[in-house]
């Protein structure tokens, strides 16, 4: 097991990537704290296949959009763990649209929870994690490529994570932390299926020529969170079969 006897929280886990991520975690040898904020049921879901594994879960509940429930959020999981070794940042939203069209309500709520939530719980966590401590955040690919005018108020949330996951490395590294960002492509999950509207302009961006699984990120998280990352910081891995190459 990669990570066997440590304690993760990851954000925005009742579903897709996020619940991937935990189960993936869990399977490493890791307790898992899973943030949700409105799927009691899928959450719940998640817990009991978590448990199923022989590992603590417990599903806490959090609008990413609240400063206040986000640290919250961070201290009751590492009560409910007993401390904190890893953050998964992956809450995350997307509106799409041109600029000119879009409203301020969807530019703040993009911002609010892509950018200043992880920023948020990156530094509740901070008084938790020790040596040998993880933060790593879901970003997207469209960072670095951004194939399409509906997507620029997006792509610029997710661009943030790289700088501040290059800042907070090196503010980290001093206490054995690391800080690293997994930018996926294009992951076949509900808020992206790979059968939706966008599915076959996506797929020919994609030199392998299909989508991924939410367990193609969730290997990704997991080999960071590990030992074996424990000379990568500050670093984006980029998990998109190819499409930005």
């Amino acid at each position: 097991m990669l990570i066997s006897g440590k304690r993760a929280f990851v954000t925005g886990a009742s579903r897709g990537i996020g619940a991937a991520i935990a189960r993936t975690l869990a399977v490493e040898g890791a307790d898992v704290a899973i943030g949700y904020q409105r799927s009691t049921g899928l959450a719940e879901a998640v817990v009991r296949d978590i448990r199923a594994l022989g590992r603590k879960a417990v599903a806490i509940q959090a609008d990413s959009a609240d400063v206040a429930a986000v640290t919250r959020s961070v201290q009751k999981a590492a009560e409910e763990l007993g401390g904190l070794d890893i953050l998964v940042n992956n809450a995350g939203i997307l509106r799409t649209g041109e600029l000119r069209d879009m409203s301020l309500e969807d530019i703040d709520a993009t911002l609010n929870v892509n950018v200043r939530a992880p920023i948020v719980a990156a530094k509740a966590a901070v008084a938790y994690l020790g040596e040998g401590g993880r933060i790593i955040s879901i970003g997207s690919y469209f960072a670095d490529r951004v194939p399409a005018s509906v997507l620029s108020v997006y792509a610029g949330s997710k661009s943030a994570l790289i700088a501040f996951t290059k800042g907070l490395a090196r503010e980290l590294a001093c206490k054995g932390i690391t800080v690293n960002l997994v930018q996926p492509g294009s992951i076949d999950t509900d808020m992206n299926p790979s059968q939706g509207p966008y599915g076959d302009v996506l797929r020919q961006f994609i030199a392998t020529g299909h989508y991924g699984t939410g367990d193609d990120i969730a290997n990704a998280v997991a080999f960071l969170a590990s030992d074996k990352a424990a000379y990568i910081t500050g670093s984006s891995l980029t998990v998109d079969g190819g499409a930005n190459a």
